[in-house]
């Protein structure tokens, strides 16, 4: 793929690299690729990060044609720059284009954009401890019409973000709500799809759970409002009677690449992994007779986020005393541990920028 490049006059001021936050800094540059229908993908360069221009009929203005990914790129200790399955968000912006009727967008393309742009902004990763590069790739209908149908062009870009933590907590146990009014998917829809709508639709439990003093939602099934699902921004994990529990991709789920990672790693580690409806009840249940071991999510932005307390119709249940558990940080260590090269990738995971 040829790649134009624009530079930039004059280049912005570098972050401390100890208060980063996440989502606040933006780096030099971004990738912008254009797709229309009869040509395919077109010009592909990498230009000043700047703002879009569009028009007030733009398709995805008012119908929501727009999907995104999220990954990440590690500072090693040796100074190199390593990706952590880039591949698989890849594939899975594919699968989330196919339900939106957007135009694909190759994998080996996608990787070497993201290479691309990440070895222009090299010297944007960050190096102190567990800092990253977050990459945020999306695609978004450019036409204009306020005709419902299927647009015929596209924009596919690429920013890049300095990320310190996604919670202000840290890997510190956060209190959850569990939400049972509202849906956030239903077999048949979008939330296997990782898209804006999505996203949307969940503020409104984020607010409450907020108002609860609660850091996240746990959303039930879409049908019975019985079965938990994800949390808000992460898949989730429940250890009972040393065995670990997480739902099912069955088209409601997100299929995260970091789930994908911890049940791999698990399995390796000899424990039965459960990928099974678990009715809010029983997990409640759990928690009483203090079956419930562990609750930690799982996520690109936060990798492994351990959870302290559920909370559930007025009812408050403490996991493992508020505190991080022996597994959940054994996780973390593995995961974190690969991601930046200081252990192992024994699973070939890792893709090297330069």
């Amino acid at each position: 793929m040829e790649i134009r490049f624009e530079k930039r006059e004059q280049l912005l001021e570098k972050p401390d690299q100890k208060a980063l936050g996440f989502g606040k800094y933006f780096t030099d540059y971004m990738f912008v690729m254009d797709y229309d229908a009869g040509q395919g993908w077109h010009d592909a360069r990498i230009v000043p990060h700047a703002a879009i221009s569009m028009m007030p009929a733009g398709v995805v203005l008012h119908y929501a044609q727009e999907t995104f990914e999220g990954l990440k790129a590690y500072r090693r200790a040796d100074g190199k720059i390593q990706l952590f399955r880039p591949e698989m968000n890849a594939r899975r912006m594919m699968k989330s284009n196919d339900r939106l009727c957007m135009p694909q967008f190759p994998e080996d393309m996608f990787v070497e954009a993201v290479k691309a742009l990440v070895n222009v902004e090299k010297d944007w990763v960050p190096s102190e401890p567990d800092t990253s590069l977050y990459i945020r790739p999306f695609m978004f209908a450019t036409e204009v019409s306020l005709g419902v149908h299927m647009a015929n062009s596209y924009c596919f870009m690429i920013i890049l973000s300095p990320v310190g933590a996604y919670y202000e907590e840290g890997l510190n146990p956060v209190k959850i709500m569990v939400e049972d009014q509202y849906v956030r998917a239903v077999k048949g829809g979008t939330g296997f799809a990782k898209c804006g709508g999505n996203y949307a639709g969940s503020i409104i439990g984020q607010v409450q759970a907020e108002k609860e003093g609660c850091a996240q939602v746990l959303w039930l099934d879409g049908t019975e409002r019985k079965y938990v699902e994800e949390v808000g921004s992460m898949n989730i994990m429940f250890k009972i009677d040393g065995e670990i529990y997480t739902a099912p991709i069955e088209g409601t789920v997100l299929p995260g690449v970091t789930r994908d990672s911890i049940i791999h790693i698990l399995k390796d580690w000899g424990y039965k992994v459960n990928e099974t409806r678990l009715s809010i009840d029983d997990l409640m249940q759990a928690g009483r007779d203090g079956r419930l071991e562990e609750v930690f999510g799982t996520g690109t932005a936060a990798v492994i986020s351990p959870v302290g307390a559920l909370r559930y119709r007025g009812e408050e249940i403490t996991v493992n005393d508020f505190k991080i558990g022996d597994l959940t940080q054994k996780l973390y260590d593995c995961l974190t541990g690969i991601q930046w090269g200081k252990i192992e990738d024994k699973y070939g995971w890792t893709t090297m920028v330069d």
